[in-house]
């Protein structure tokens, strides 16, 4: 008996080094491992990309315009009736922002959304149409999909109050945490001497790094790294607000860092800050915890959720009460010389092997329904 044919989109890999892309990358690299005996993959990819995963096990559907849903919804209505038994079995669309869905409408899909981040942007009043478009978008996925995966329990129950699911249900796959690059082997030349706070993100209002520049008003001997692109409306913001506070040198704002800067700020900081006020999953999190240092994080939408109980977390965003959070949860990371070591195996728990069993065990579902 021939196994179900699964097609899992991995089109994102024409960017490996966005979120995405990596994304794409890890996913299929597990899947391929967990997939004997179970379905057949088959992988939608962009030209070239085959190379990433050389021990073959997988059929190929390369990427063109004719096969982006634009296109197909055209000429879908003339050749439905001419269409023979389906070919495959299951459609994955990995991200709410694919341009792909399968030409034979009969064919089941399953829709992951990663994020609704763009609901949750400031000022959310003057982007009116964008949101209605976005939501749109994503709805007309949803109207087609047989089973929807969101990164979280956070971002399910996102989906579920601002789409209609028509009775779909909603499966929750956390994503991983992936091996870390090699460290700069010396401190990158933007760093100061000393020790030094970090934060990690691309300069959006919903990063919230504003709010850490109290949080540095009360520590007086305290730097803070912020890095990540900062050619971005908050950015200059932020900019202008390390001037105004007079806190040039005290606040480094480097802009996007190589790999192995990441990395090794990541290493060396003494606690990773968090403050975002929405995130679908929260990648700079687990990789902090990774290298075993402290992390302070919002308790807000996912964080809680990937951080559990190995994080410290800010219950509100003034100054002094940053400050008591700051110095009780560093005192208390400082006092347990096990605590690096278990928040290293806390990040360990979030594993692109347990993705892949979770998504292989919804296309399960679908093909014991279908």
């Amino acid at each position: 008996m021939s196994l179900p044919r699964v097609v899992i989109d991995l089109e994102k890999l024409r960017h490996i080094n966005c979120g995405l892309g990596r994304y794409s990358l890890h996913l299929g690299q597990e899947i391929l491992a967990v997939a004997a005996g179970r379905f057949q993959p088959v992988f939608l990819l962009p030209r070239g990309a085959g190379r990433y995963f050389p021990g073959g096990g997988f059929e190929t559907i390369t990427v063109s315009p004719w096969n982006k849903e634009a296109i197909r919804q055209l000429y879908r209505p003339f050749v439905r009736p001419l269409l023979p038994t389906p070919g495959v079995t299951l459609w994955h669309v990995t991200s709410q922002m694919s341009k792909y869905l399968p030409l034979d409408d009969r064919v089941p899909v399953v829709l992951t959304i990663h994020d609704l981040n763009f609901l949750h942007e400031s000022p959310a009043e003057a982007r009116t149409d964008e949101i209605d478009r976005k939501l749109a978008d994503i709805q007309r996925k949803v109207n087609r999909a047989a089973a929807i995966v969101a990164d979280s329990a956070y971002v399910a129950e996102d989906v579920a109050g601002h789409v209609d699911l028509g009775g779909r249900p909603v499966h929750v796959v956390p994503l991983a945490v992936s091996t870390p690059p090699v460290a700069s082997v010396a401190r990158p030349a933007f760093v100061p001497p000393g020790p030094f706070l970090l934060s990690i993100g691309n300069c959006l209002p919903h990063k919230n790094f504003h709010a850490l520049f109290g949080l540095l008003e009360q520590l007086p001997d305290a730097r803070l790294v912020i890095a990540g692109k900062k050619t971005t409306p908050y950015g200059e913001f932020l900019e202008r607000e390390v001037a105004q506070r007079g806190l040039a040198g005290r606040v480094i704002l480097p802009g996007e860092v190589t790999d192995g800067d990441r990395q090794w700020l990541y290493e060396h900081c003494e606690a990773f800050l968090f403050p975002s006020l929405t995130e679908g999953f929260g990648f700079p999190v687990l990789e902090a915890m990774q290298c075993g240092r402290p992390v302070f994080l919002s308790r807000r939408t996912s964080l809680p959720e990937i951080a559990g109980d190995m994080g410290y977390y800010f219950d509100g965003y003034e100054p002094a009460e940053l400050a008591a959070v700051y110095r009780d949860g560093l005192a208390r990371y400082q006092a347990d010389p096990a605590f690096a070591t278990r928040l290293k195996d806390h990040a360990a728990g979030f594993s692109w092997a347990a993705t892949a069993r979770g998504y292989a065990d919804v296309y399960a579902g679908l093909v014991e329904r279908a």
